[in-house]
């Protein structure tokens, strides 16, 4: 049985492969295209596809579009309103649903053979809800899923019984949380369905002062739901333009609204634990990637277990999709084996890349020790290393490394990647010395998707990862399935008496993370790297000539 998952209809298009109920491959088309977040999420880009992914995922497992059982699409136009209907009165949606409806023939004439008729829609946040409850290790779980907009919802709760669903709840638009947070980043000068995690960390540096007013415009229904009014922004902090500069107040209302999001969160987790009585919940949507929300939930709520879908935004809903739709076929799907689901290369054929490109490379005894002796240096390093993560995150595939130790290291590494000097940076850790530093957050942590406290006497230690309020979004490094990144940095270890290093994306600002192997390269060509470290071999910067 094989049945491909395609995401489209708003931004983060994607497709994902699921053959005989096990999740074989997926990817983001901004990997493919180069071009951040696929699309923007106009009325007139929804007929956009993820040509590029979907070919990759069935050429990695030598499908042919007509041997496909299936195709999902992660969105039912047959469920959207009117603009009127949904409160939002965004006339574009006559658009993105004239698209959508088209989307079984766009996609017969992006992948010659396949049959249109075998195209089926997906509710979007059952999509989502699959990507969670279908994925995750438990297979019995409650689910809760948050964005901005699905056809016409912003939220579902619901439970996995052996892998069925049970839809329990769900919110009608206009109320949305996750539109009420874009609103804010646009009003903060961000990028809106792209900048929300800028807000998230702008956050850590404000006071929740503005929380009385809006808890009256945002707040549960006691039933499952929730309401938000509209909020003038501008009653709190002036409107930003790009690049100006934030003050007091700008912190004090991402904080507020954060803040306000997080209690909501618990509360809807809460309405979903009496429900259900589970004691794994799973979660998805755009609002699952807020790991301060995520860290809330698993400590207020009476979950025992919180588990969060790597690729938990709109991306996720192909693999979600594809979940579903195996289910329906009668399919017994398994979880998801990792977020390592894109792609990779042989050490010959990167090999290659490096002898077409024509610069001096060479093939140390281990890669490992090579890397942790620049890092324990001082130095930094590019790290492109077996198959690309599915999902916003570097997870120890495609990312640049550094010390921790050093405090001017933060403001060196956004240097590097050409972004705000707010902007925080990761720790990878260790699993078996993880407990020792971090706390409060859940331990193993793979996915980088909650944070958790450093322990006082390691804040002076690792203060590059420690942010302003005393936090690391951290990733544990566990020796069975990440064998290459946890012989680096126990030889960094060895080196500094630490277990961490820095971690963050292997991009530059307004870049896709790098994918392929000449992306490695141009990444490295053009931002001050002391090494890349790509498969078994190291480029290392030339010294430059004095003149």
């Amino acid at each position: 049985m094989k049945v491909l998952g395609i995401n489209a209809i708003y931004h983060d298009p994607s497709a994902a492969l699921v053959v005989d109920g096990r999740v074989v491959a997926a990817a983001e088309e901004e990997r493919f295209s180069r071009r951040k977040h696929g699309k923007r999420p106009l009325p007139w880009s929804a007929w956009e596809l993820p040509e590029l992914s979907a070919a990759w995922c069935l050429r990695h497992a030598g499908v042919r579009p007509e041997e496909l059982d299936a195709v999902a699409y992660s969105f039912d136009p047959a469920l959207m309103g009117t603009p009127e209907e949904s409160g939002l009165f965004d006339d574009g949606d006559v658009m993105r649903k004239t698209y959508a409806e088209k989307a079984p023939d766009f996609l017969a004439h992006a992948l010659p053979g396949l049959d249109p008729a075998k195209v089926r829609f997906v509710k979007h946040h059952v999509a989502h809800a699959a990507s969670a409850g279908l994925a995750a290790p438990q297979r019995d779980n409650a689910v809760l899923v948050l964005d901005g907009r699905g056809e016409a919802h912003s939220h579902l709760a619901g439970r996995y019984t052996d892998g069925q669903l049970e839809v329990l709840a769900g919110q009608a638009l206009p109320h949305s949380l996750g539109l009420m947070y874009e609103e804010l980043t646009d009003h903060l000068g961000f990028l809106r369905s792209s900048d929300e995690f800028k807000v998230m960390a702008m956050a850590s540096y404000g006071k929740p002062r503005f929380m009385g007013e809006l808890s009256e415009l945002i707040r549960v229904t006691g039933d499952g739901g929730f309401v938000t009014e509209r909020i003038d922004f501008t009653e709190f902090a002036p409107r930003l333009g790009k690049g100006d500069d934030w003050t007091e107040a700008h912190a004090d209302l991402a904080a507020s609204v954060q803040q306000r999001l997080e209690e909501v969160l618990v509360d809807l987790a809460r309405w979903v634990h009496e429900q259900t009585g589970e004691r794994t919940l799973t979660l998805a949507g755009g609002t699952a990637l807020n790991c301060v929300a995520n860290t809330r939930i698993l400590a207020e709520s009476p979950f025992e277990e919180v588990w969060v879908q790597p690729a938990a935004g709109d991306a996720g809903t192909a693999l979600g999709a594809a979940l579903h739709v195996a289910t329906q076929l009668g399919e017994r799907t398994e979880s998801m084996p990792g977020a390592a689901l894109g792609r990779s290369w042989t050490d010959d054929e990167i090999e290659r890349w490096l002898q077409t490109a024509a610069i001096d490379y060479e093939r140390p005894d281990d890669v490992a020790e090579a890397v942790a002796e620049v890092l324990a240096d001082n130095g930094i390093v590019a790290w492109f290393q077996g198959r690309s993560e599915f999902g916003p995150r570097a997870l120890g595939h495609r990312s640049l490394l550094a010390h921790p130790g050093f405090e001017a290291n933060l403001e060196r590494m956004n240097d590097v990647k050409g972004r705000e000097q707010f902007r925080p940076v990761a720790p990878m850790v260790l699993l078996e010395r993880a407990p020792e530093i971090f706390s409060r957050g859940p331990i193993p942590s793979p996915y980088m998707l909650f944070v958790h406290d450093v322990a006082e006497e390691w804040r002076d230690r690792i203060p590059t990862v420690t942010h302003v309020d005393g936090t690391a979004r951290i990733q544990t490094i566990d020796r069975e399935t990440e064998p290459l990144v946890h012989r680096m940095i126990a030889a960094f270890e060895r080196r500094t008496g630490l277990p961490v290093v820095v971690n963050t994306s292997l991009n530059t600002a307004g870049r896709p993370m790098v994918d392929d192997p000449r992306d490695a390269l141009e990444c490295f060509g053009s931002a001050p790297v002391d090494l890349l470290a790509i498969g078994p071999f190291v480029v290392r910067r030339p010294r430059p000539t004095r003149r």
